[in-house]
């Protein structure tokens, strides 16, 4: 049996990624910072596919929590075969509404846990000449729209970059980039989703097959649904200035600012 790693893995896209592994046989490491939700998750999966699920409690807004999950990749005695770097919050309000301490919890959690998480297991994966990273983003990477958008382009960034320097290594790399998808995300930043059209809505399930999909094809970016993938054909075909305006206008409507 492999193992993945799964940060953020008690709800929404976490979760689903926890729920398809287990079903596919993986042995998991569950990371989030709710003790109590996370043995549950642990001992449901457990119970209904016969993995073993370790529970691993960490803070990734903080250097002991990315230091706890960055030693158990590092374990060479025990290994991470895939690592999912799926942690991750909205902030809500508009660019100097939000407080700096906010705004660099955000970067510490989107940018530097990733980073660090990355770096440690693809080092250990490189070693054994196999593995596997998804580093989860959003489609709000491809449009000018404050910070979060501006973390979440850095995480394609860095991970398109990456995954070409490790290229004929054995290890694989992937940013996935989904649009809306129902979880707890909008609700923990306070953001009502009443006004978000249904069509624009993810179903996570069907959004990890895809992404699995597109990482065991070697694929290094995953927008996992023809509908966002149209949408961000045709953002590329409108003037930056214009997308800029169209964008603020949306994310105030709809999203993380």
């Amino acid at each position: 049996m492999t193992t993945a790693l799964i940060t953020g893995s008690t709800a929404g896209i976490g979760a689903a990624f926890a729920r398809r592994l287990a079903a596919d046989g993986h042995n998991l490491v569950l990371v989030a910072r709710d003790t109590k939700r996370l043995r549950e998750q642990a001992t449901e999966l457990h119970d209904r596919h016969g993995i073993e699920a370790e529970v691993l409690t960490a803070d990734l807004a903080e250097d002991k929590g990315i230091e706890a999950v960055a030693g158990r990749l590092g374990d060479r005695r025990n290994p991470v075969d895939l690592l999912i770097n799926n942690a991750g919050f909205g902030n809500k309000g508009r660019y100097l509404d939000v407080s700096m301490a906010d705004e660099l919890r955000m970067l510490k959690v989107h940018c530097e846990a990733v980073l660090r998480l990355t770096s440690a297991a693809t080092e250990a994966m490189r070693e054994r000449g196999r593995g596997g990273v998804v580093n989860v983003a959003s489609v709000a990477a491809f449009v000018p729209r404050g910070t979060y958008g501006a973390s979440k382009a850095w995480v394609v960034q860095f991970t398109q970059g990456a995954a070409r320097d490790l290229a004929g290594s054995g290890v694989r790399l992937m940013a996935l980039c989904p649009g809306f998808v129902r979880t707890e995300f909008h609700d923990r930043a306070g953001m009502g989703t009443d006004n978000i059209p249904g069509w624009m809505w993810l179903d996570a399930d069907k959004l990890v097959a895809a992404a699995l999909h597109d990482l065991a094809r070697g694929k290094t970016l995953s927008v996992p649904d023809p509908r966002y993938k149209a949408l961000m054909g045709a953002a590329k075909l409108v003037p930056r200035g214009m997308l800029g305006a169209v964008s603020s206008r949306t994310g105030r409507k709809y999203g993380p600012q």
